[in-house]
């Protein structure tokens, strides 16, 4: 292994950071629950690439099919989030995560076998099922790797899931539009199910504690009413509205849903339609590459930064940078511009990922964090799916491919301001006490 790339992201010296490292992956559990999330990412991005560019191809003046596909991945969370956090917080956590990975698996081949029988309404449907499903994953994977790991791991935990990040960005893209290529839409989808069978077996194979697993105590589905999930809704609000500082932070993500919507389409279209129209798909796979090389080389930064910076300082870099980095990406009129404004973007955006991702797990209470997840993920698919809609209804007609970028841009400028002004007021505030509030709610 090379020593001196986990150096730079840990930012220690060469004998602590090998320490920290090997420390980190000793913990058998958290190296499977890692390359488990790897393999599971594997399985969620290739044949959705693909997918998009087959649209693209096959409906090049109908843009709004790709918007459209993008709308199926995050309208589903909208229709499952009272269950998401629940789940997370009072079933098995590692049973949801392998039976997410296996479901999605047995759905990719449906998605299959519709595109072969040319029922594009149902593909549809079923990329909709398939997300839904996904969404119980991440909150029940990021509980149990909260639960296995100490808190002074929580920031290379992140700096880690940032790398695998930009790893995805940098060849999951090309690698779906390589095999798109290669073996068509088909052996993307292929890919997928791979990807999502061996992560299920890597989470079986995991041996983590009850108490991990179910921290408030063992319930099965059957014990689940209505109003208990409601209830358990409803604290997890109570716990956010009464942390100001956890509320501040969340608030954020209304408008990240806005910048993830924009951000999923955004660059395919300001090739396809403005910079490179006839060789949009080479240039995708390029762009990817500058992308992808630079969140890495910005995860390697902010897992240094996170040393010598206080986390709430790092966010808001992070937002300006980025937010000013894509307002000046709708402004070029050249592919060569466009790439320096992408490489700025690339570099800033893992500074606010890593300073969060490593932040919020060490604010909230480990009974709670199902509940929190269950808040956060409606709120940012909420705000992302009505920016596709707009979108897709838009598009280009009445907004231009410039303007995407502008209002994206403003919206991470505006949150990087937010945080500035609000956050250092609550920064040693005290959580609420989970447990209290939830012996109130079970008298």
């Amino acid at each position: 292994m090379n020593w001196n790339f986990w150096v730079k992201l840990t930012g220690k010296s060469d004998e602590g950071g090998r320490k920290e490292i090997i420390k980190l992956f000793n913990n058998q559990n958290y190296t499977k629950l890692f390359l488990a999330n790897v393999t599971s990412q594997m399985g969620g991005t290739i044949g959705m690439t693909a997918f998009m560019f087959y649209l693209l191809d096959r409906f090049t003046n109908q843009p709004i099919y790709a918007t459209v596909t993008e709308l199926m991945y995050s309208l589903p969370t909208l229709a499952v989030f009272l269950l998401v956090g629940v789940f997370a917080d009072r079933l098995d956590r590692q049973k949801i995560a392998l039976y997410c990975d296996w479901i999605c698996a047995g759905l990719s081949v449906l998605f299959l076998l519709s595109l072969e029988l040319d029922l594009l309404m149902v593909s549809f449907a079923v990329i909709f099922l398939r997300s839904a499903i996904r969404n119980f994953f991440v909150p029940a994977e990021s509980a149990l790797i909260q639960g296995i790991l100490p808190k002074e791991d929580y920031t290379m935990a992140a700096g880690l899931n940032q790398m695998v990040s930009s790893l995805f960005m940098l060849f999951g893209n090309g690698i779906g539009i390589f095999i798109y290529w290669s073996v068509g839409i088909e052996g993307a989808i292929i890919f997928d199910v791979i990807g999502f069978i061996i992560s299920g077996f890597l989470i079986r194979s995991c041996r983590i504690s009850k108490e991990v697993r179910q921290p408030n105590g063992v319930y099965n589905l059957k014990e689940l009413s209505v109003t208990g999930v409601w209830a358990d809704f409803k604290i997890g609000w109570q716990y956010i509205w009464q942390y100001k500082l956890l509320f501040t932070l969340i608030s954020g993500f209304l408008v990240f849903g806005i910048v993830n919507g924009g951000f999923s389409v955004m660059q395919v279209f300001i090739l396809k339609y403005k910079l490179e129209p006839v060789d949009y798909e080479k240039y995708a796979v390029i762009f990817g590459v500058i992308f992808g090389t630079g969140v890495l080389l910005g995860s390697i930064l902010a897992s240094v930064l996170a040393k010598k910076m206080k986390l709430h300082h790092m966010m808001v870099v992070g937002l300006l940078i980025s937010g000013v980095g894509t307002v000046a990406s709708g402004l070029v009129e050249t592919t060569l511009q466009y790439m320096i404004g992408l490489a700025i973007v690339a570099l800033s955006l893992p500074i606010l990922n890593v300073s969060l991702g490593g932040w919020l797990p060490s604010l909230v209470a480990p009974e709670m964090m199902g509940r929190v997840q269950g808040w956060i993920n409606p709120l940012v698919m909420l705000s992302q799916s009505i920016t596709l809609f707009l979108i897709a209804v838009g598009f280009p007609t009445y907004i231009a491919v410039e303007t995407l970028y502008w209002v994206v841009g403003g919206c991470l400028i505006f949150v990087g301001f937010l945080y500035m002004a609000i956050i250092p007021k609550f920064i040693h505030e005290k959580a609420p006490e989970a447990t209290v509030m939830m012996k109130d709610q079970a008298k």
